[in-house]
């Protein structure tokens, strides 16, 4: 009895199973949509009634892809999709028809130089060590489009290291950035589960200049940190004039809807060494601290 050996499972694979369902008899029951397996019915899969449902699936995905990756944390990095790289800076220019219009493009091609900042800062944060575990830290994640978002994962790549990228589907065409690597690249349908997947393994935050989606993303996660939701992590946001010209957050503390507290969440900062030295240091306080 000592030599028996047990399976450790015996129901047969769900994949062997799906297979199987697919060799019917061709009759009008089995052609019937009412006879497919539920996990292989996408006019079922899809109803309204099934959100729930749909709700789980995006969020256990990528917890799965990130967890056979051996990704144990990540390094997120949030950013306009319209700020250009500064070799393709001077175009905007060219397309400008109208004295606003050339206002805007001068003003695009001032902030270009945080491509180049969010790439350096890649590059240094990908070459972080395994743990003893053989698990990966501060693996760079991106929105997975284009110019911030790229220059992330493009600064990952130059280094020889993977990156993740957490795409949307919009309705206008967005398709991933070529640096992000292919395997840890995804895609969502609903925003709150890719912005619940971004701060799930994050241990450090770079905000660069951005619009809406940036200020959603980065403002969630201040106030996830203000109300003890999610213990504090380093915030960090790449541009200080930008940042005080489109955000008085003095005023907001003025007003009293903020405390003197919260403008600690975060620092400005400008280089990429500058950044990356805060959250060495911030997580070296945090070992020490026990």
């Amino acid at each position: 009895m000592n030599d028996t050996r047990v399976p450790s499972r015996v129901f047969r694979p769900a994949q062997e199973e799906a297979g199987n369902a697919n060799t019917g008899s061709g009759t009008p029951q089995t052609e019937h949509p009412a006879y497919r397996l539920a996990f292989q019915d996408m006019d079922f899969l899809l109803r309204e009634d099934l959100r729930p449902v749909r709700f789980q699936l995006e969020l256990l995905k990528p917890q799965l892809i990130l967890q056979e990756a051996n990704i144990a944390s990540t390094f997120v990095m949030y950013g306009s999709a319209r700020i250009p790289e500064p070799s393709k800076a001077q175009g905007l220019l060219e397309l400008a028809d109208t004295p606003e219009q050339k206002i805007v493009a001068e003003r695009l091609i001032e902030k270009s130089k945080y491509y180049d900042v969010a790439r350096e800062l890649a590059q240094l944060v990908s070459n972080f060590p395994l743990d003893d575990a053989g698990k990966r830290h501060f693996v760079v994640c991106s929105g997975g489009g284009p110019s911030i978002m790229e220059a992330a994962n493009r600064g990952a790549q130059d280094v020889g290291a993977e990156s993740v990228g957490l795409n949307i589907v919009l309705p206008h065409e967005q398709a991933p950035n070529p640096y992000v690597t292919p395997g840890l690249s995804m895609q969502f349908h609903y925003f709150a589960l890719r912005k619940m997947h971004f701060l799930l393994h994050a241990r450090a935050v770079a905000v660069f200049p951005g619009g809406f989606g940036t200020f959603d993303e980065s403002f969630e996660l201040l106030t996830l940190i203000q109300t003890g939701k999610i213990d504090p992590i380093p915030v960090l946001f790449y541009g200080k004039a930008f940042w005080q010209r489109v955000v008085n957050f003095d005023a907001l503390c003025e007003e009293g809807v903020i405390g003197p507290r919260d403008l600690n969440l975060f620092h400005f900062v400008e280089t990429a060494e500058e950044g990356w030295e805060i959250v060495q240091d911030f997580w070296r306080d945090k070992q020490a601290q026990g």
